[in-house]
């Protein structure tokens, strides 16, 4: 939630792995963004690993080598985002901190290249197991990164100390996912805010505080 990615972060491996050096970096790089490109230009189903060969200028037994198929081309590349991304906003206050993330997931979601690779990508995990796990590990990397928000307002008493971070940060970013994966709907600043607001909210109203287990005999 969060770009997420190359727009005002950019994107590169799996949390806690070393970065490949010298050519096998550079071929990385380039099969990656070639694999960016043609999301950018086209649906996930169009994605063809010769054709990612070529565009890169790497051999196709590299790439089929290497990254497999269409959906392993895909799951590094959210990887690739995850690991270049950049560190959350300290803004001096929950409400600054809330509106800069909402801010950076409408940025990458309106932006015509990334939002039409985050739509692939997002249909990528729809038919595709790996995807799926690999988006949903993008997601949590990013939740992770920006859960500090959630402790530095409770150390200035703007939020419970048991606040769960995560759904705080969740119930910012799902309004706007769903209306450009689900609804298909215009992104506009407003919704944005509306995000803001209403997790605010529900924050102060202690909606992302963990509930007491219920006792016997009570429903």
């Amino acid at each position: 939630m969060e770009q997420e990615t190359r727009l005002s972060e950019s994107p590169s491996a799996v949390p806690g792995t070393v970065r490949p050096g010298g050519r096998t970096a550079k071929v990385r790089r380039a099969v990656l963004d070639a694999t960016e490109d043609a999301l950018a230009e086209a649906a996930f189903h169009t994605l063809n690993p010769d054709r990612i060969a070529a565009a890169a200028g790497v051999g196709k037994t590299t790439v089929y080598r290497r990254w497999g198929s269409p959906a392993g081309l895909v799951a590094d590349l959210l990887r690739d985002m995850a690991e270049q991304s950049l560190p959350a906003a300290d803004t001096g206050s929950l409400a600054g901190d809330l509106r800069a993330n909402a801010e950076l997931v409408l940025r990458t979601l309106t932006d015509p290249r990334m939002g039409a690779v985050f739509q692939a990508v997002i249909a990528a995990a729809a038919c595709d197991e790996e995807c799926a796990r690999t988006l949903n590990g993008f997601y949590r990397t990013r939740l992770a990164e920006w859960a500090p928000v959630a402790a530095r307002a409770a150390a200035r008493g703007e939020l419970p100390p048991d606040t769960d971070a995560l759904e705080l940060l969740r119930a910012v970013s799902a309004p706007l996912y769903y209306r450009f994966a689900v609804t298909r709907e215009e992104l506009t600043a407003a919704d944005a805010e509306r995000a803001v607001t209403a997790a605010l909210a529900a924050a102060a109203a202690g909606a992302f505080a963990p509930r007491p287990a219920a006792g016997p005999g009570v429903d």
